[in-house]
């Protein structure tokens, strides 16, 4: 990991502020049906709380413990439906199939090849005109199109800007 977030989480509550606007954006206009949410670096839960709180399920792996302590501390007292493990990412297998994966600021943590086979990987477990939704570095969006690209699924851009890349299946 790059950057101590076990060490930021454990000393300091919400330390990422409030939930990235172009995922708010994405997810206001549906909160109908229910979506079943994959968080990959989820931390102390920015965007999953937000996410859960518009009725959605969300399933959120985070390296750090005390971010996901807290996720899961803040989930249960909301009684939200968050589920949120500590765990490496690039070895976590998820449980079943998911609407909708996430990545908000994490694949730019790990190495071009090991992003790549992550998000490879993980697109196995989006369902058919399932979601995925990438927050990372500008420079690094040319190599994660590609692996959309070279995928066994087909996939469509819905949106991409500025470090953004929103995909849905085809």
């Amino acid at each position: 990991m790059i950057y101590g977030y076990e060490k930021l989480y454990a000393s300091t509550q919400s330390a990422l502020g409030e939930p990235t606007r172009q995922l708010v954006e994405f997810f206001e206009p549906r909160q109908e049906p229910k979506l079943r949410v994959l968080d990959i670096g989820c931390g102390q839960g920015r965007d999953a709380l937000f996410i859960a709180r518009m009725g959605h399920e969300v399933v959120g792996v985070d390296l750090s413990e005390s971010g996901v302590r807290d996720l899961n501390d803040a989930a249960s007292q909301e009684q939200l439906s968050i589920t949120a493990f500590a765990a490496d990412i690039t070895d976590f297998v998820p449980d079943g199939v998911f609407d909708l994966l996430l990545f908000d600021r994490t694949l730019h943590m790990l190495p071009t090849p090991q992003r790549h086979q992550l998000l490879d990987r993980l697109l196995d477990y989006v369902s058919a005109r399932g979601w995925v939704l990438i927050a990372d570095e500008r420079s690094n969006l040319a190599g994660l199109k590609d692996v959309f690209q070279k995928h066994k699924s087909d996939w469509d851009i819905y949106f991409e800007k500025r470090g953004f890349l929103f995909t849905r299946g085809i």
